[in-house]
């Protein structure tokens, strides 16, 4: 598992308007039997409700996306099978991200 690999949301009651999850734990942190993520949600589903810099917009298989922040969680692992790809390249919004909903800056 890599720091931000993004997987199928397993849960079938959310994942019609959150179909992924990204996972922000950093890979030190392996042997923990959870991780921590952040939902992606569909950007038609939340209308006027993005957030500068707390939910940035990703595109993700040619889907607009919010990185939905406020919704912090973890997830036991075994529950995120195989990555179906990674937010890696969006590293520094999804960090800035995480500084603005804790520090608030």
């Amino acid at each position: 598992m890599a720091q931000f690999d993004v997987y199928l949301n397993p849960n079938k009651a959310s994942k019609a308007h959150y179909p992924y999850l990204v996972d922000i734990q950093s890979s030190l942190l392996s042997e923990l039997a959870t991780r921590i993520v952040i939902p992606l949600g569909k950007r038609t589903a939340f209308g006027s409700e993005a957030m500068q810099g707390l939910t940035p917009e990703v595109s993700f298989f040619d889907q607009e996306l919010l990185l939905l922040t406020p919704q912090v969680s973890s997830v036991p692992k075994k529950h995120l099978k195989n990555p179906v790809g990674s937010l890696s390249h969006f590293r520094d919004q999804i960090i800035g991200a995480l500084d603005l909903a804790i520090t608030g800056i």
